[in-house]
């Protein structure tokens, strides 16, 4: 008896624990957004001289990403809406897109992480060190392996 319930006890911590892990989505989901570069430029930027989308995403549009976010089973609504902000996937500074393809909802842990190397990277654009081609990739790999993130500012650092 004292077997089953411990046992209980502890199939239930570790349903607890992935449930909680699985609140908000720790990268982008490739179904709902894949990424997206800039089409209707408002500008040109750096010696490559790519398009430049202003930033331009309503409140609503916003909601409507969490809303699908949460048809996976991520609870994003159900969390404090000051703890996430509309991550671009490929940010406006490398040429992204305001476009759904391209948005998703970023938790504050997981931008903490990302953001640094972001405005590296489009640094890095800007002094021509870095090709729109290879920043979308960078920053690509490192929003789907954050364990590799200070690997590839680190890289990036060194160009």
């Amino acid at each position: 008896m004292f077997k089953s319930a411990a046992l209980l006890a502890v199939v239930v911590l570790l349903s607890t624990v992935s449930h909680a892990d699985g609140n908000f989505p720790k990268g982008p989901d490739a179904s709902l957004t894949p990424g997206a570069l800039c089409s209707r430029a408002d500008s040109y930027r750096y010696p490559e001289k790519i398009k430049y989308c202003e930033r331009d995403v309503s409140s609503s549009e916003k909601a409507a990403i969490f809303q699908k976010y949460d048809q996976l089973g991520y609870r994003t609504r159900s969390m404090k809406r000051q703890a996430f902000k509309i991550d671009h996937y490929i940010p406006l500074c490398a040429g992204g897109a305001n476009s759904e393809r391209n948005l998703w909802p970023q938790h504050e842990s997981i931008y903490r992480i990302t953001d640094q190397l972001e405005a590296l990277v489009c640094e890095k654009m800007a002094e021509g060190r870095l090709k729109q081609k290879e920043a979308v990739a960078l920053i690509m790999q490192a929003k789907n392996n954050l364990d590799e993130v200070p690997e590839i500012e680190a890289q990036v650092r060194a160009l």
